[in-house]
């Protein structure tokens, strides 16, 4: 995070966060069954990310906060992400699936070891908090460097095949 010379290490990268919607109630009627549920589809998930040059910086329970050095990179690994997983859930009764809501920003972030910090992941889990379960949420930011590369997130949200939040600021 800080280094010898007392600067804080940055850089500037494409922040995916995403989390399980509804997750404690999950939790809460079939912890066992939840928790495999949840690796399996951290299955699918971690290997989409590499396979979309992403990085994982920090998980923590059903959370899961990567990097990738595009915007593009980073849209086009959560439109996977959101198409995989509703595959893999339709087998499930609808009380019982898992639906990550995703958000997306570029920004600088604070780079500590392996970790991620500062005002833009902040931001990232804000826009992932507002997403859709199995929906996500771009920063304008975002939005701009991926709406010609990536024609789901140029899409009304009415017609998309996936609930897409594209936010200002």
């Amino acid at each position: 995070m800080v280094r010898a010379s007392g600067r804080v290490e940055r850089r500037l990268a494409a922040i995916f966060a995403a989390d399980v919607a509804g997750y404690a109630r999950l939790i809460n009627q079939d912890e066992v069954g939840t928790l495999r549920k949840l690796a399996a589809h951290r299955q699918i998930m971690d290997g989409l990310m590499n396979e979309h040059g992403g990085r994982i910086a920090n998980t923590a329970g059903d959370s899961v906060l990567a990097e990738f050095p595009s915007a593009v990179d980073a849209v086009q690994c959560a439109v996977a992400v959101q198409v995989s997983l509703k595959t893999e859930n339709e087998s499930l009764e609808e009380g019982r699936r898992l639906r990550f809501r995703i958000g997306v920003r570029v920004g600088d972030v604070v780079v500590s070891g392996s970790d991620l910090l500062g005002d833009g992941v902040n931001v990232a889990a804000r826009l992932q908090s507002i997403a859709e379960p199995g929906g996500i949420s771009l920063s304008g930011a975002a939005y701009d460097q991926v709406r010609k590369a990536c024609p789901l997130a140029t899409r009304s949200f009415k017609s998309s095949a996936l609930p897409m939040r594209i936010t200002r600021g």
